[in-house]
């Protein structure tokens, strides 16, 4: 067995260790090491040279001492300048590092307070066009309304007030002005959310010969179209109000495990382990394309907020970004360093960042213009099963084989709050509201959480099986849910 110096990667001559870092050291390397920073080269910690232990090795061939011959004196100056590169050396590595990381966290820092200062300069340009409105109704109310004998009231400029209150505000303007400052008036209140109940039970939607239905979406524009699939590799696309089949697509070779409504389009999207993404049309009842993206199953798919792109992950450890309308694919990227497969992907509402779940338990951020790992998020213990990003962009919650939900503040990268669930407990499922107040998860039951407090307000056991998707209808007037015994449930009062 030889040792080798940590520093100059060389066989030592006088071999010692550091106590500090249990690192072995050429005794003069580390000597110079410490009286020029006083502390350990490896970790940082403080070392002295009264500290480093000798090991004793046996040498079959003694150097030779130095003479006052002009050769011996030439080879130490040379050996004296290399032990001050490498020296250097190390000192540029150790540094270089330490860069690399400031920097990537600076440029995600940089990125996401570009993207607050967009959204708030959004913000800005809708109220001053609600502000523009207001003023030519205010302009010709307020003089009816101001008595002759009264004096109007004058500003500082010298100019009349407007008087605001006898200025009509119609509900159109007052949802314009407050659109994204409150929760909506009609979401349901966490008192009467806790009061649902099954309404309803749908057990005929996919074949009962390969039972399990493994993935739910709502229409955004209209939840009462409800999406699912299944094990027998089918999509279903269901009306809830009329309780009707609208269309049974067929196409995949194995089981549908990722399903997309378009938000405004009669278009859906479904994934499958048969390596292969689909594009269907509702009202021609066929596919119109079919995405090779990756070699592997597929194992998570998600629609960006334009409705023109999907984000794809999968077994063979690469997520995929691609066209709906052509069906190419436009970028591919793994994780070279991690070599693990990718369990789920989800975009963040901006559009401009994504997350992934991994086999690994890894929770990855990605920026999509840059095609860069830009954060992780590790605490889970299993892998990732699912992932969820709140409306307003503020939060991330996932969910693992470790029986574990877990709360993320992007705007901290840090986990903020982790519900630990019943023992085994399987979550497949997480979704937020549209308004980001309630967060559901299916898994072993369904549990619905409200914001901010973190607290359950429901739960229900009705499935025989394990809950595979869970969704909101509308302002979260009702409830939907499916499961492994084949049925889809809505709850409501």
């Amino acid at each position: 067995m030889s040792l080798v110096c940590a520093i100059s990667n060389e066989v030592p001559e006088h071999p010692c260790v550091s106590p500090v870092s249990n690192q072995v050291f050429e005794r003069r390397l580390i000597e110079k090491y410490i009286a020029e920073n006083g502390a350990d080269p490896i970790n940082g910690q403080p070392l002295s040279e009264e500290q480093l232990i000798d090991i004793k090795v046996s040498h079959p061939i003694r150097p030779k001492p130095p003479s006052a011959t002009s050769i011996p004196a030439i080879l130490k100056s040379l050996q004296d300048e290399w032990d001050a590169v490498m020296l250097h050396s190390f000192t540029l590595r150790q540094q270089l590092q330490t860069t690399r990381q400031e920097l990537s966290h600076a440029l995600y820092q940089h990125d996401a307070a570009c993207r607050v200062i967009a959204r708030l300069t959004k913000e800005v340009t809708a109220a001053r066009e609600a502000l523009a409105t207001l003023k030519p109704q205010a302009g010709l109310v307020a003089p009816q309304a101001v008595p002759a004998s009264q004096p109007a009231a004058v500003g500082a400029g010298g100019e009349p007030m407007e008087v605001s209150e006898q200025v009509g505000m119609t509900p159109e303007i007052i949802q314009k002005v407050r659109r994204g400052k409150t929760v909506p008036e009609e979401l349901v209140r966490a008192e009467d959310l806790s009061k649902y109940r099954q309404v309803a039970s749908h057990a005929g939607l996919h074949s009962a010969s390969v039972p399990g239905i493994l993935a739910l979406d709502l229409c955004p524009s209209d939840t009462n179209k409800v999406l699912t699939g299944g094990a027998d590799k089918n999509v279903v696309v269901f009306d809830r109000r009329d309780e009707q089949i609208v269309a049974t697509l067929k196409g995949h070779t194995k089981k549908v495990t990722s399903v997309i409504y378009h938000p405004s389009q009669s278009v859906v999207f479904s994934a499958s382990p048969d390596s292969t993404i689909r594009v269907w049309s509702i009202s021609a009842g066929n596919c119109v394309q079919v995405v090779r993206a990756h070699e592997a199953g597929v194992t998570g798919l998600s629609l960006h907020a334009t409705g023109d792109y999907l984000l794809s992950s999968s077994e063979d450890q690469y997520w995929a970004f691609s066209d709906v309308q052509t069906g190419r694919v436009l970028t591919k990227v793994t994780d070279e360093t991690a070599g693990c497969a990718l369990t789920c992907a989800q975009f963040h509402p901006d559009g401009l960042i994504f997350g992934t779940g991994t086999a690994d338990s890894q929770i990855k951020i990605w920026d999509l213009k840059e095609r860069t790992n830009v954060a992780n998020f590790p605490g889970h213990s299993g892998p990732v099963t699912a992932i969820a990003f709140s409306e307003n962009g503020y939060y991330l919650a996932t969910g693992a084989q470790d029986s574990s939900l877990k709360l993320w503040d992007l705007r901290k990268l840090k986990n903020f709050k982790t519900i630990t669930l019943d023992n085994n407990y399987e979550v497949k499922s997480l979704v937020f509201d549209q308004s980001g107040t309630y967060l559901a998860v299916g898994g072993s039951d369904i549990r619905v959480y409200i914001c901010k407090q973190w607290s359950e307000v429901l739960n229900f056991t009705d499935h025989t099986g394990l809950v595979t998707g869970v969704a909101f209808g509308e302002h979260a007037q009702f409830l939907s849910s499916t499961g492994m015994d084949r049925s889809l449930k809505f709850y409501s009062l």
